[in-house]
């Protein structure tokens, strides 16, 4: 119980643990006072009275005890115990971020550790968690497009969300143009300054109702910033393959639009980078966050609660009980 009672406990005026010298003080002066006092009563010998013991005799600094443990309290007290509660404000510009994956057939391929989609949903979740402040959504494209999760502050839900995508959700293709659409369309309404989107895809677009041009001069027309990613190793990648005898792993070529991404990265105001390995999608994630800055001040609010009334009542009732042992069962009578 006094352990929790001094767990997160600071003192504001610990200059009063001085005053603990004094303890040492009364206990010498207490035994050394013993020793000079006079008898009242002259005998000629206390030998018979060596053997005589009572309650009294061993109890008898007991009153003298409590008064120093009365005085730890309050010099306890007199040192201000508190518990600090930090209070914050967070005021600023936060940046709206939509995450575009590529859910693709071709993302299971297993030139990542465990393999693409997998090492995008990793680094995706860490980019989250780095931006607190920002509002961010998360759409998916395959043959077609889908909104995974809106523009949300709430990050564990949006965690949750990057952690169900898998590669079947949506028709197999990769529709880039649609992707990029869908992510425009969820940040045209937005009314931060700043608007952005990643987008992550390892193959070339063959599908979709939008091109990717189209998107990109929408994306330009609502001031809409687009990171593109490329992602796949350089030559072939070991992939799994349905056959009629199963899922097989065959080494399929790696082929990124590169010359699309960057010119959609350029257009837009953005920038297009190459991913090919678990290490460089990090990095990649990684100078984004660098380079998409949220303003966002944070005030501190320090909040104090005192602890020393337990103290204070501890000593109070300790002193109390010595004066009543004192005039009642160990009063001294001349």
């Amino acid at each position: 119980m006094i352990f929790d009672y001094f767990n997160n406990i600071s003192f504001g005026q610990p200059l009063f643990f001085i005053l603990f010298a004094f303890i040492p003080i009364m206990i010498f002066w207490k035994f050394s006072k013993g020793k000079k006092q006079v008898a009242a009563l002259n005998v000629s010998t206390i030998k018979g009275l060596s053997k005589v013991h009572s309650w009294k005799n061993t109890f008898q600094q007991f009153p003298f005890i409590l008064r120093l443990i009365a005085l730890s309290c309050i010099i306890i007290a007199l040192a201000r115990p508190q518990v600090s509660f930090e209070e914050t404000e967070t005021e600023g510009e936060g940046i709206d971020i939509m995450l575009c994956i590529d859910v693709s057939g071709s993302m299971t391929a297993q030139d990542f550790t465990p393999n693409r989609m997998e090492a995008a949903k990793k680094v995706a979740e860490e980019f989250v968690n780095n931006r607190p402040s920002d509002r961010i959504g998360v759409v998916i494209f395959a043959g077609e497009s889908f909104t995974q999760c809106p523009l949300t502050t709430d990050h564990s839900v949006l965690i949750n969300q990057i952690r169900q995508i898998r590669s079947g959700l949506l028709e197999d293709g990769t529709a880039i143009g649609s992707g990029l659409a869908t992510s425009v369309d969820r940040l045209r309404n937005s009314k931060s300054k700043s608007k952005v989107v990643i987008l992550l895809t390892d193959g070339v677009n063959n599908g979709g109702l939008i091109d990717p041009s189209t998107a990109k001069e929408i994306a330009k027309t609502f001031k809409i910033k687009v990171y593109t990613i490329g992602v796949g190793t350089n030559g072939y990648a070991p992939t799994p393959v349905s056959t009629p005898m199963g899922i097989v792993m065959q080494n399929e070529k790696v082929a990124i639009d590169e010359k699309l991404l960057q010119n959609i990265a350029y257009e837009t105001g953005g920038k297009y980078f190459r991913a090919t390995d678990n290490g460089s999608l990090e990095n990649i994630y990684k100078e984004i966050n660098h380079l998409e800055k949220s303003k966002v001040e944070i005030t501190a609010f320090h909040r104090y609660s005192e602890k020393f009334y337990p103290l204070i009542f501890i000593a109070m009732g300790l002193l109390f009980i010595e004066i009543v042992l004192k005039y009642t069962l160990f009063k001294k009578f001349p």
